[in-house]
C-alpha cells in the first residue's frame, strides 16, 4: 500500500533540531524529502557522537531522507535550488530570517512563481517585531518565553530536560503541513506558513499566563502539580520513588480509606476539597508520606492498584532503556545500524519501514 504522502516532494533547507523534526515525520508517511545542506553539512551532525560514532539528534531526526550538498552563496548553488523549487510541493525552512529573500527568494517571489507551493517557514521570532532579528535556540526561547520560570524546583529555575521548543515547533509545523496539503487537493494553492518557537510556547504556556493574570502566578513546585494535591512523588519505606495523582475528591475519599487507612480525613476540614489541599500542601504532604514510609514498594504498588489511583515510577534513561513499554525500531546509517524509540503514532494493520539516514551529499539526481 502507498503511503499517505506518497508522491509529494519536500525540499528542506534545514539544520539544528525543529525543521527537521517536521520533515521527518513527512519522510516517515511516503513523502520525498530533499535535505539541502551545506558542504560541511547540517550542524547538528556534530551535537554528539553516541549513535553508532554519529549524532543522536541527526541520526534521529534524518532517517529517510535524501541528503544534497549545496552552497547556497554561490550561483551554481542557487540555480540547483531554483531547479528543486520547480519540482517541489513543500518548501520548509528555517533559515535565519531575510536569508531566504537575500538570495533572492523573498516570499513574495515564491508565492508568484511557484504559486502551488506550500512553504513553511520556522523562525525564533517571526518575521518582524522588535526580536526577528536575534539568533534563536531551544533553551533561549525556554527563557526567553517564562517557561524556565514554571520549571524546576523553588530554589531556581530549570530547563525542561529534553528540546521541547525545538520538537513542539516541528509537530506545530507538521500539522500546519498536513492542513495545507489537504485544502491543496481540494484548490490547488499553495501556501505561506510561518511557525514561530515563540508563539508555540507562549500557546503552551496559557494555563501558567492565565493562571498569573488572574492572580495566581505559579510557583515552581518540582515533581508537584500547582494545583492539585496530594499530586507528587514519595518515598517507600525501602527507597522507591513513586508520584501519585488523586484528580477529584472521590479518589481522595478512596486513597483516603484504602491506602491511608485514615477514611475520616477525607471530610477533615484542612482536606475534604482540591480547594483546601492546595492550600494546606504541607500538611496534605505530610499525611501522605507518612504512609508510603510504612510500607515497601511491593506494598505500597499493591495498594495503589487496589485503590485505582494514578502513579508512576520515576525512572531514569536507564528506566527507559529497560522499560516494558518501550517500542524501538532500527534505522540504517553510514556508520551501521541504530535502534531508537519508535514514532509514537501506530496505524493499525500498516506496519511501516524507516528510511536510513544518509551521508553529507550522498543524493545529486534530481
Amino acid at each position: 500500500m502507498a503511503l499517505p504522502l506518497h508522491g509529494i516532494t519536500v525540499l528542506a533547507l534545514e539544520q539544528a533540531v525543529a525543521a527537521p523534526f517536521c520533515t521527518a515525520r513527512l519522510a516517515d508517511a511516503g513523502a520525498r524529502v530533499i535535505k539541502i545542506e551545506r558542504p560541511e553539512g547540517d550542524f547538528a551532525r556534530g551535537y554528539d557522537d553516541v549513535a553508532a560514532g554519529q549524532s543522536s539528534y541527526f541520526v534521529w531526526l534524518n532517517r529517510g531522507k535524501e541528503s544534497l550538498a549545496l552552497d547556497l552563496a554561490t550561483p551554481d548553488g542557487r540555480a540547483a535550488l531554483h531547479c528543486w523549487l520547480g519540482q517541489a510541493d513543500v518548501l520548509v525552512q528555517n533559515l535565519k530570517p531575510g536569508a531566504l529573500a537575500r538570495m533572492g527568494w523573498s516570499f513574495e517571489r515564491l508565492r508568484e512563481e511557484f504559486p502551488r507551493l506550500i512553504v513553511c517557514s520556522i523562525s525564533g521570532y517571526g518575521e518582524s517585531g522588535p526580536l526577528a532579528p536575534r539568533k534563536a535556540y531551544d533553551l533561549l526561547v525556554q527563557a526567553e518565553s517564562g517557561l524556565c520560570s514554571v520549571t524546576g524546583g523553588p530554589s531556581e529555575p530549570a530547563r525542561v530536560g529534553i528540546s521541547v521548543v525545538d520538537i513542539a515547533t516541528g509537530a506545530t509545523a507538521h500539522a500546519a503541513i498536513l492542513e495545507a496539503l489537504i485544502g491543496w487537493q481540494t484548490t490547488g494553492a499553495g501556501a505561506d506558513i510561518r511557525v514561530s518557537m515563540f508563539d508555540v510556547m507562549a500557546d503552551w504556556l496559557t494555563v501558567p499566563l492565565l493562571n498569573h493574570e488572574g492572580g495566581k502566578s505559579p510557583k515552581r513546585l518540582g515533581l508537584a502539580h500547582p494545583s492539585i494535591a496530594p499530586y507528587g512523588v514519595f518515598s517507600t519505606r525501602d527507597g522507591k520513588q513513586l508520584l501519585i495523582s488523586i484528580q477529584s475528591d472521590r479518589e481522595w475519599a478512596k486513597f483516603c480509606a484504602l491506602f491511608l487507612q485514615q477514611p475520616d480525613a477525607a471530610h477533615d476540614a484542612r482536606f475534604a476539597s482540591n480547594v483546601v489541599r492546595v492550600r494546606n500542601r504541607a500538611e496534605t504532604d505530610a499525611l501522605v508520606a507518612a504512609a508510603f514510609a510504612e510500607r515497601d514498594a511491593a506494598t505500597a504498588v499493591t495498594a495503589l492498584i487496589e485503590a485505582d489511583i494514578a502513579f508512576a515510577s520515576v525512572n531514569d534513561m536507564a528506566g527507559l532503556s529497560e522499560h516494558p513499554h518501550l517500542r524501538r525500531i532500527t534505522v540504517a546509517t553510514p556508520s551501521g545500524p541504530v535502534a531508537y524509540p519508535a514514532p509514537a503514532a501506530r496505524f493499525v494493520g500498516d506496519d511501516r519501514s524507516y528510511g536510513p539516514v544518509p551521508a553529507i551529499g550522498e543524493h545529486r539526481s534530481q
